[in-house]
């Protein structure tokens, strides 16, 4: 045992990595399982690897017999602010491809300023639950192929998937016109506090307040409900949202990275 406890991985016996299952390895010592490596594969196709292992020795044997049997590119997501943990991954050759940022949305409207962000001329807001599937799908399809035309899913949050899903409209608000949806915002319930997973607008109704007012909409709703604050994550490129956030007093809390091995 190390001085915090956790099996040392240099006792008297020698650490076996083995491959356990198709997307499973294990690092054992004796009859002790010292160290755990995973890989998962994204709806988009991209596989991403967790290892969990107390000592580096054990983290970098079982990065290595990974990085052995799964092809290239590879992917993993880490704490910006546990360093020990990046520099593991760097050291097996992974190098830091995107941040994005955690940021804590405030909902009371004193302090976002949004209680004066009414939607534009013939805009109006549909609430959670009363949001109807078929528009909300044509919106949903229109939003993903003009993110596919442009910074492509990659780039999107893990959650935010390409492909056909299984829509819930009680988590989407939307911004709606007689004709068609427009814009829409994604809120989902989490055990610490709700998180706002998606604010998106159709490419030819942009700069005209419809995020602003789908925003103040879902705050507002929460603020009414007695809950303080929301989180919401930002690709720190997307400057557009990261302003958006920022301009209604969001503020950071931390941040992740997504390294890659190609």
């Amino acid at each position: 045992m190390n001085s915090d406890g956790f099996p040392s991985g240099t006792g008297e016996h020698a650490v076996a990595i083995s491959r356990v299952a198709e997307r499973q390895w294990h690092a054992v010592e004796g009859d002790r399982v010292v160290g755990r490596g995973d890989v998962s594969r994204r709806p988009d196709g991209r596989m991403f690897l967790s290892i969990d292992a107390w000592v580096g020795e054990v983290f970098d044997r079982l990065a290595d017999a990974m990085l052995a049997d799964l092809p290239r590119p590879l992917h993993t997501v880490v704490d910006e602010a546990d360093l020990d943990l990046t520099s593991q991954w760097e050291r097996a050759g992974f190098a830091i491809r995107r941040r994005e940022w955690e940021y804590l949305v405030p909902t009371d409207p004193r302090i976002t300023g949004l209680d004066s962000a009414p939607p534009p001329e013939g805009v109006t807001i549909v609430a959670a639950g009363r949001v109807e599937e078929a528009p909300l799908r044509t919106l949903d399809r229109a939003i993903r192929d003009e993110v596919e035309a442009t910074v492509g899913w990659q780039e999107m949050p893990a959650e935010v998937v390409p492909g056909p899903i299984v829509l819930d409209p009680s988590k989407y608000a939307v911004a709606a016109r007689p004709d068609q949806y427009v814009g829409l915002v994604r809120l989902a319930a989490v055990t610490r506090r709700p998180r706002i997973g998606l604010v998106a607008v159709r490419s030819d109704r942009r700069r005209r307040g419809i995020a602003r007012a789908l925003l103040a909409h879902v705050l507002g709703a929460l603020h009414h409900s007695g809950t303080e604050a929301a989180s919401a994550e930002v690709n720190e490129s997307n400057r557009a949202a990261m302003a958006l956030f920022e301009g209604v007093g969001a503020r950071h809390t931390s941040s992740n990275l997504e390294l890659v091995l190609r």
